[in-house]
């Protein structure tokens, strides 16, 4: 049985070059990092999850609510030689207390309990999608503006490598690291017209990515999302090998 169902929708990343030196100390071991055209990214991410459960049963409370979170990409040769291509966390925000200790008990993530809000409105025309979450008395913001007509994306582009890793590594010791699956489909993409990131990456993510702060992103896309899976986690360790 997955550990967790749920749809995720309407997911808005942006995409940002940041240098192998600062991502390096985050890298979980067993893994390394994964790059597109020569250059590693850092994405911020937010989506709903709906329709959420737990080993088939649906937490009161806990079944839609928003997520908001800072990732980039690692791969991962397993034992039969295979690349497995996933990503770690730096910080994944929610709204619900008993999320982030599940999340941060089972899987060694980096969950965080904030107020947040979305909305979503449509029109003929355009999608605008916008996530919110308060931090130090401040509301960060995350929105979109995006045509309605989504649209596949090409194989070996930007949007494949962005949204194409399916396992998710989690920094358990010095060597050990918890791995899992995630299971979805390919997701369609929305032409983005407008965008807005009123946010301070130091204070929410650390000092490390406040230059974030001062950089556009190189790319920001908005995804349709899907039904998804979390399978259980796994460890890599050290000993095993």
């Amino acid at each position: 049985m997955s550990f967790l169902n749920a749809e995720w929708r309407k997911l808005i990343l942006a995409n940002y070059k940041v240098s192998a030196e600062t991502l390096q100390p985050y890298v979980p071991y067993g893994t390394e990092l994964d790059e597109w055209n020569g250059n590693s990214y850092v994405s911020l991410v937010g989506f709903m999850f709906l329709n959420t459960k737990v080993k088939g049963m649906k937490i009161p409370f806990h079944v839609n609510f928003e997520e908001v979170n800072l990732r980039f990409y690692v791969k991962r040769k397993d034992e039969l030689g295979n690349w497995k291509r996933g990503v770690v966390f730096i910080k994944e925000i929610v709204p619900k207390a008993a999320i982030s200790f599940i999340a941060n008990t089972v899987y060694k993530e980096n969950y965080q309990t904030l107020p947040m809000k979305h909305s979503w409105f449509e029109d003929e025309q355009s999608l605008n999608v916008v996530y919110e979450w308060k931090l130090n008395e401040k509301w960060h913001k995350f929105g979109v503006n995006a045509l309605r007509t989504p649209l596949s994306f090409e194989p070996g582009s930007e949007a494949e490598f962005i949204t194409e890793h399916y396992w998710g590594y989690a920094h358990a010791s010095d060597d050990k690291t918890n791995e899992y699956e995630v299971k979805h489909p390919k997701w369609d993409v929305y032409p983005i017209e407008h965008f807005t990131i009123d946010v301070d990456f130091g204070s929410v993510y650390g000092l490390q990515f406040e230059f974030l702060n001062s950089v556009e992103p190189d790319s920001v896309m908005l995804a349709e999302g899907s039904e998804i899976s979390v399978e259980p986690s796994d460890q890599i360790s050290l000993h095993q090998d």
